[in-house]
């Protein structure tokens, strides 16, 4: 009855009922088909996604298989052990194996002393590694050198320098004590304190690698040199001990410039790596 009553009301309007029910059978078509190609269109979207992320995956997977090289050492290294070129060699290692700290340049990490064992093939990292050399290693103790044993100390010298010893001696031709650099363990004053420069600390600059502070901090400093404190060998200790001990023969112990040098091509292989990076 209602639905004869709405085709009446229409009717007595004017509009055919048939008119209305193919308006009505058209809105519903159109509608119908604008879903379709909305959930077309949406499909095709989906798709697009799905095909550009497999794309992206497999070109991540290309990029990680890619191959980078890396220092290690060539058999064990023990803690204490000043790494040398020959303890070296490089290992290549999948892009995706790389991690931070690793060292990629042999020039990284020549010089530095080892802080902890490392093993065969092991990529060296940065925190095993120490540049500073304040430390003995296992072959080696820290003497304070008797004052009474010394003829001159250059002023220049900083802890983690490395300096030739000289003898002078009265009864002989002076001649180089050691063939080989000895390491600065302290330098102090006649106050016990360690000499340096208090605006710009010479072991600050070396920790950060700059070569040109480490050089310019030796224009200033908080004391005279009173004590200094050298890294030896037993052997190196006694022969020392041997040759001053009589009060004749005494010690120069002057500057090299291996220290800031070592800094300064670690600074340059940095910055070139920072440069192709």
């Amino acid at each position: 009855m209602t639905m004869l009553f709405v085709c009446e009301e229409r009717n007595r309007l004017g509009i055919p009922v048939g008119c209305v029910l193919f308006f009505a059978w058209g809105v519903t078509k159109y509608l119908t088909r604008r879903r379709s190609l909305a959930a077309s269109g949406a499909a095709a979207l989906l798709a697009l996604a799905l095909v550009y992320g497999v794309y992206w995956l497999q070109l991540r997977q290309v990029e990680l298989q890619k191959t980078v090289d890396v220092v290690v050492p060539k058999d064990f290294i023990p803690a204490g052990s000043t790494l040398t070129r020959d303890l070296l060699e490089y290992k290549p290692i999948y892009a995706g194996a790389l991690q931070s700290g690793m060292i990629r340049e042999m020039a990284e990490a020549v010089g530095q002393e080892t802080m902890v064992p490392l093993g065969s093939g092991e990529p060296l990292l940065v925190w095993k590694l120490d540049r500073l050399h304040l430390l003995p290693d296992k072959e080696h103790s820290t003497f304070q050198i008797p004052k009474e044993y010394l003829l001159s100390v250059s002023n220049g010298i900083r802890a983690g320098d490395e300096v030739r010893i000289y003898v002078s001696d009265p009864e002989g031709e002076p001649r180089r004590l050691f063939s080989h650099n000895i390491t600065v363990a302290s330098v102090k004053s006649a106050a016990n304190v360690e000499v340096d420069n208090p605006k710009q600390s010479n072991l600050l600059s070396r920790a950060n690698g700059d070569a040109e502070k480490m050089y310019v901090s030796r224009l200033e400093a908080n004391g005279s040199i009173d004590q200094i404190n050298l890294n030896l060998s037993e052997e190196e200790w006694m022969e020392i001990d041997k040759l001053c001990s009589s009060g004749k023969a005494r010690l120069v112990i002057a500057l090299t410039a291996a220290a800031i040098e070592r800094t300064a091509s670690g600074a340059e292989t940095q910055w070139q790596k920072e440069g192709t990076s």
